[in-house]
């Protein structure tokens, strides 16, 4: 008896970055750990370099805690910062909110998750000054904690840095702490044009979750810690949730290849600039319409149905009908080319009437 596995080709896949495979050095990089003894749990030569990279591109000592999803390193890093009294303010668009099964709750032990409006999927300052000072002091409500703020947001918007100092300045003040959801780091960070450190620490991050799946690796996400208090609390959460793998090394080796020879910055540049192109492309076909100027890598337009229907049709995946009817999402990956982008609008032309 034999099985299909259904896959979609490279060219066609757009409903996230996450349906990339691999860069070829971390796949390199990952046989090549699986070769020879070290010592399990991170007290190897690949976490060593791993650690002592993001500490490089931070430009200051970090602490690190590689984990294997998104989920894991949002949900640990805010436990981190939240009492299970707490609550947790973030957009009412964030991945947190909308797509991670209750994971923050779970690992703070109940701590709230609060919306916080504001445009483009970023919260505005005037409502975070609201929201940090409600209730505050009262025992019969949680009691805010934590700021979060995704860069890039799920609707690929991206916080300026003079934005992110902004909410960072009104949540210190009330006390608070700050998390940046960094699924999309890379992509936001080369869209600024910034470094690392301005665009973390720097505007007053204290935690970040730091993408690598998105945007090149297998299965590596990590935790930076920039407050060396917290390591000691991250370490053992990041035990007590399964976090700390035998065999850190396939983890912590794809890390230290993706950041060598500033692969994760070519990678997010080609991922983006390949949204750009697809933006500009739709915007030159009758019909469509982007609801956006990609910043990232995500870019929403309005296609008709028929439109919708006939790339279906041709093997094409994307999101649509997710958000409102006629709402399409397209996602690009570093490992999207000119020429696939290209044949993508070639089939929208196709298919608008």
């Amino acid at each position: 008896m034999s099985t299909t596995i259904a896959t979609t080709p490279s060219g066609r896949a757009f409903i996230s970055d996450n349906m990339a495979g691999a860069s070829p050095q971390i796949a390199r990089a990952v046989a090549d750990a699986a070769a020879g003894q070290v010592l399990p749990y991170g007290n190897d030569p690949y976490s060593e370099r791993a650690r002592r990279r993001l500490s490089e591109i931070f430009e200051r000592d970090v602490d690190v805690f590689p984990v294997s999803t998104g989920s894991a390193a949002n949900g640990l890093g805010l436990a981190a910062l939240t009492p299970p009294w707490g609550s947790v303010l973030a957009h009412p668009d964030s991945h947190i909110h909308h797509d991670e099964c209750g994971a923050p709750e779970f690992f703070t032990d109940g701590a709230k998750l609060v919306g916080v409006p504001g445009a483009d999927s970023k919260i505005a300052p005037e409502a975070l000054r609201t929201a940090v000072r409600r209730r505050a002091g009262d025992v019969h409500s949680v009691q805010p904690s934590a700021v979060s703020i995704s860069q890039a947001t799920e609707s690929g918007s991206i916080y300026t840095l003079d934005e992110i100092r902004a909410l960072s300045a009104v949540a210190k003040d009330a006390g608070l702490r700050v998390h940046m959801d960094g699924a999309r780091f890379a992509n936001a960070l080369v869209h600024l044009g910034t470094t690392p450190a301005e665009m973390s620490w720097k505007a007053g991050v204290d935690v970040l979750s730091f993408g690598a799946t998105k945007n090149g690796a297998m299965t590596a996400d990590a935790i930076v810690s920039f407050d060396p208090a917290l390591a000691t609390e991250l370490a053992f959460r990041a035990k007590r949730a399964g976090q700390l793998t035998s065999k850190m090394r396939f983890q912590t080796a794809q890390i230290d290849a993706y950041l060598a020879d500033g692969l994760w910055l070519e990678n997010a540049r080609q991922a983006n600039a390949m949204a750009t192109r697809l933006g500009d492309g739709l915007k030159a076909i009758p019909d469509t319409g982007l609801l956006a100027v990609p910043q990232a890598n995500i870019l929403f337009c309005r296609l008709p149905q028929y439109v919708t229907e006939g790339l279906l049709a041709e093997g094409y995946a994307f999101y649509h009908d997710r958000w409102e009817p006629g709402t399409v999402r397209f996602v690009t990956a570093f490992s999207h080319s000119a020429e696939d982008i290209d044949q993508l609008l070639d089939a929208v032309r196709r298919h608008t009437r």
